[in-house]
Parts: structure tokens; C-alpha cells; sequence
């Protein structure tokens, strides 16, 4: 017999063989679940927005002169005169090729829309998921492992009352105090938009920067309260593990404790909100954008709404949602990399 712990060497390497068999499984049935969800949200997004009221066609023509053969055509040349399943099928069976189709309002393929506003949304919420990730991980570390005491309670007062606070409630209130300014203090930072529109080379750049600080600010305040919170919670669930109390007995210093031991293990639920938020890179925030006439794919989806334009809110609901699934899937993909338990 063996002693308990001290696994035959033949043992260690079947439990090793079994963990690389199952992986194979676990990694179908995600893909799997990822290709289901998508196909959902194909029939989601075709039938959800059909409930919005009002008519693209009166909505597109409001303040021109219209005859009634006139509004004939324009349905027959969007498809709203065909039947809901044929619509749908058509809608489908482009949409798996990459046509999202035409927009009612530009008049333009929507996959191209999209493709012009993804690198203003990628930097605007790409610099803020990496902040606010950064902070927030970090602050929560820190305020799990000296819970109850002043900062932890500073900490966490701050970040629930961030965290209940609307976006788009704050990036106004930012605008007014740092944008407009309030008596003495003078405004110091642009309302909305992303650029001058006279400027190149670096002063391009600070320009860009300059206008971005106000939704970054917005952004991470929301964002790093979420991160704290999650990381705190799951750091807190570790703290009375067995292994952190051996670790501390064989001497190792708090801070190698902390970080070689028990932020590691706390990282899952952190790991899955993180690779949420980079889902929502993709997705931008509609309603700070909007606040901030940023030129993104969060403004392109208020605009859409406002006709309705229906391919251009199905394609960018598409791409939304599946920005979202792909993210969940990376992050399920890369759990069994962080524990080997849960690929088994």
C-alpha cells in the first residue's frame, strides 16, 4: 500500500490521461452550446425588434411628399411586403453567409456601417475594460485580505454606491461639472464627440485623448465597482481555506501567501466577468456613448432605434450578442487551464 498523498507514479499519469480525455468533451459541448445560443439569437433578433412600433417606411419618408405607389416600392424593395416567414428565412439564410443586409436609414450594407464605427467603440471601451479590470482586481485583493478594517470599509462604501449609479446618470453629471463647469470652476474637457476635426499627427492624438477622458471616466467608475466587488467576494470564500492556513505554517511571508495561493484560486468568478466585460469591447455602451455623441457602435444602435431601422438593429444585436457568447465561450474554454476540475 501506498501512503495517502503519495500517488503511485502509473496513478498520477492516468489521472493526468483521464483529465486530456475529457477536455476533448468539454470543449464540444461548449462549442456546442455556443453554436445553439448563436442560432437563438438569430431567431431573437428577427422577432424581437418586429414588435417595435411604428413603420420604417413612414418613418424614412416623415417630411416628404409620398404617393402611395411611392410607399409600395420602398416596401417591395426592403421585403416588408412579404410574408413574416419568408422575411425571416431570407433574414436567416443571409445572416449565415455574413449579410446582415441593407439599412433602411443609410442605405447601405449594415455589415459595412458597423465595420466603420468598431474601431472608435474597441478603443473607447477597450481602454476602460482594461482599467477599470486592472483597479478593480487589484482594490478587491486588497480589500478581502484586510477585511473590516477602514479601507476595506472605504472601499466597498464607494464602489456599491458607483455600482447602483446609471451610466449615463453619471456622464451627465460629469459633463456638468467638468465639461460645462459650475461656477467658479470652468469646463475642462469637451462635451461629446471624438476629435476636433483640425488637428493631425500627435496633436490628432492628444485630441482624441482629451475627448475621451470624460467617457473613459464614466466607464471605469461603473466598472472597477463591479470588478472590486466580485473579486472581494470570491478572495473572502478562500480566506478560511485549509491550504492558506498550511501555507502560513510553513512560513511562508502574507503577501507570497496572497498571491501565490489564494488569489489564484479566487480568480474563476473573476475570470468570467472579465472576459464579459471584453465581450462588451465589441458591444460598446450604448448609453454613454449616446451621452457623449460618441461615434461607435453605441451611437449607431440609438440611431437605429430611433427609425426603426430593422437590419441595422438586427446586425448590431447580432454582433452584440454574439461578441458576448464568444467571450463566455473563451472564458469556459480556459477554466479547465486555471483548474484542472473543471474539465473532468
Amino acid at each position: 500500500m501506498t501512503a495517502t498523498g503519495d500517488a503511485p507514479p502509473a496513478q498520477a499519469v492516468e489521472r493526468g490521461r483521464t483529465t486530456a480525455s475529457t477536455y476533448p468533451r468539454h470543449l464540444a459541448g461548449k462549442l456546442a452550446g455556443a453554436v445553439v445560443s448563436l442560432l437563438a439569437v438569430l431567431v431573437t433578433s428577427f422577432f424581437l425588434f418586429r414588435v417595435i412600433p411604428g413603420d420604417p417606411v413612414k418613418a424614412m419618408t416623415r417630411g416628404v411628399p409620398t404617393s402611395a405607389g411611392q410607399m409600395a416600392t420602398l416596401r417591395r424593395q426592403f421585403g416588408l411586403d412579404q410574408p413574416m416567414w419568408q422575411q425571416f428565412t431570407d433574414y436567416c439564410g443571409k445572416a449565415l453567409t455574413g449579410d446582415l443586409g441593407m439599412s433602411y436609414q443609410f442605405r447601405a450594407p449594415v455589415a459595412e456601417l458597423i465595420a466603420q464605427k468598431v474601431p472608435a467603440t474597441l478603443l473607447l471601451t477597450g481602454v476602460a475594460v482594461v482599467l477599470y479590470s486592472a483597479i478593480g482586481l487589484w482594490l478587491g485583493t486588497r480589500a478581502a485580505w484586510r477585511h473590516g478594517g477602514l479601507g476595506d470599509r472605504l472601499h466597498t462604501g464607494v464602489a456599491l454606491t458607483l455600482w447602483s449609479v446609471p451610466s449615463f446618470w453619471l456622464g451627465l453629471l460629469l459633463i456638468i461639472v467638468l465639461a460645462v463647469g459650475v461656477g467658479p470652476l470652468p469646463g475642462l474637457f469637451p462635451t461629446g464627440g471624438m476629435e476636433s476635426g483640425d488637428e493631425t499627427g500627435f496633436a490628432y492624438v492628444a485630441d482624441v485623448a482629451h475627448h475621451m477622458v470624460l467617457p473613459v471616466l464614466t466607464l471605469v467608475a461603473v466598472g472597477y465597482a463591479q470588478t472590486l466587488l466580485v473579486m472581494r467576494s470570491s478572495l473572502l470564500d478562500e480566506m478560511g481555506s485549509d491550504y492558506l492556513t498550511t501555507a502560513r505554517a510553513k512560513g511562508l511571508r502574507d503577501d507570497l501567501v496572497r498571491r501565490g495561493h489564494a488569489v489564484p484560486n479566487a480568480l474563476l468568478p473573476t475570470v468570467t466577468m472579465v472576459f464579459i466585460n471584453l465581450g462588451h469591447v465589441a458591444a460598446g455602451s450604448i448609453l454613454v456613448e449616446t451621452v457623449f455623441s460618441w461615434p461607435g457602435l453605441g451611437g449607431l444602435f440609438y440611431q437605429a432605434l430611433s427609425v426603426p431601422d430593422l437590419p441595422l438593429v438586427q446586425g448590431l444585436f447580432v454582433v452584440f450578442a454574439g461578441a458576448m457568447i464568444a467571450m463566455n465561450l473563451l472564458a469556459d474554454l480556459l477554466y479547465p487551464l486555471l483548474d484542472p476540475r473543471v474539465g473532468r
